[in-house]
């Protein structure tokens, strides 16, 4: 009976994972084993099919079949728990015909008072309920230890999922803290991009009305010549009369240009204008006292420095007398830079980065604004986009 006093180790039969006795064990390929849903469950929870004690990475999920011998190993390793040396002492030496009432230490195996004469003389016996009785508190201890053991992992789970819950309580407070300030900028950004819609319209408003007043007032002064021209008879004088009228109609502008409202009066400043799809625009600098009614000559001796495209493909620099360009191809975007000492203005294409056309040895004696005339539709856009004004000095 030496083979039913030999239990097996407890250790062989733990896994790693839950530590607790095998539950319908399985082998992965690498030759570790595990409870089926030990396993399964660490494999539904993790990114990867990662064996848990050498690491080893799996390409596809394995599939998992219980092992029978192992299973069989566990069922005797369990009976081995359950069923004691107590029972031994009911059974009786085949060679002697007598109780079996002694245990040899020594041979690890039960036997009679007649055994220790013939086979046993030098061994160490003891009275088998000695033996029960040691292997029986060696038994209730080993399990103490196993039922310690699963409480100190307890602990570990709680304590592990303590600390999960902080992380993730940490982890919520900075994320509420990035959306909050994300959604803080985003609105910020937001409102203050409507202001600065807001503020162009605006501004584009006030340039309408003012350009409406000014030619609704010459629609107003045309309608009182013409009231007074169907007046006239077709006499000498009034044919005199006629012909200064004329003159006069003449000298009323059509022509919609506008100065910037930020004058400069040293160092540099350069600004670009987009002039993409227009048929015809004006565009440069001029001094503070230049005239603004009537048919406005645009000439550095006026006190303008610009330059200017007609009928879609005419450029001209209006210089004293005015220059016609050649240009390879269309600006779409027009750059004009200014340094008010050396007395240079200087007009780009930006996209080619090319120049088009310099004044030099200009001499300013007064503020300068930015020229912007859009010019008629013409088939085109009216309207300019100045998309940069920067003083440079």
């Amino acid at each position: 009976m030496a083979e039913a006093s030999c239990r097996l180790s407890e250790v062989q039969f733990l896994c790693p994972i839950c530590l607790d006795v095998f539950t319908d064990p399985v082998t992965t390929s690498c030759g570790h084993n595990f409870c089926k849903n030990c396993i399964t469950v660490n494999w539904n929870v993790n990114d990867q099919y990662r064996c848990p004690m050498c690491k080893n990475v799996f390409d596809t999920r394995p599939e998992l079949h219980v092992n029978t011998f192992i299973s069989e190993m566990v069922a005797q390793f369990r009976q081995s728990l359950i069923d004691p040396v107590e029972n031994l002492e009911d059974r009786m030496c085949t060679k002697h015909n007598k109780p079996l009432e002694l245990f040899c230490k020594t041979d690890q195996a039960c036997v009679c008072m007649l055994c220790t004469v013939s086979d046993h003389k030098m061994h160490d016996v003891v009275p088998l309920k000695e033996e029960y009785e040691e292997k029986k508190a060696e038994l209730e201890a080993e399990i103490q230890q196993m039922i310690q053991k699963r409480r100190l992992k307890i602990q570990e789970i709680k304590h592990s999922v303590d600390l999960s819950e902080d992380d993730a309580d940490i982890e919520i407070a900075v994320g509420v803290q990035v959306f909050t300030f994300l959604m803080e900028s985003v609105e910020r950004g937001l409102n203050e991009l409507i202001n600065t819609i807001k503020e162009k319209q605006k501004t584009t408003e006030k340039q309408a009305e003012a350009f409406i007043k000014e030619l609704e007032q010459e629609i107003s002064e045309l309608m009182k010549r013409s009231t007074e021209v169907e007046q006239l008879s077709h006499s000498e004088d009034h044919l005199h009369l006629l012909q200064s009228v004329h003159k006069d109609v003449k000298k009323f502008s059509l022509n919609p240009c506008v100065l910037g409202k930020q004058s400069f009066s040293s160092g540099s400043f350069y600004f670009e204008v987009q002039v993409k799809g227009k048929t015809e625009w004006d565009l440069g600098v001029a001094r503070e006292s230049v005239n603004r009614k009537g048919d406005i000559p645009l000439s550095p001796e006026d006190g303008y420095w610009t330059i200017w495209l007609r009928k879609k493909m005419k450029y001209k620099a209006l210089a004293d007398p005015p220059v016609l360009l050649s240009l390879k191809s269309r600006p779409q975007k027009v750059g004009v830079f200014v340094d008010y000492e050396e007395g240079l203005v200087s007009f780009y294409d930006v996209d080619a980065a090319a120049l088009i056309y310099s004044f030099t040895g200009c001499s300013f004696t007064e503020k300068l604004f930015p020229y912007f005339n859009p010019g008629l539709n013409d088939g085109g856009k009216n309207s300019l986009i100045i998309t940069l004004v920067n003083p440079t000095e």
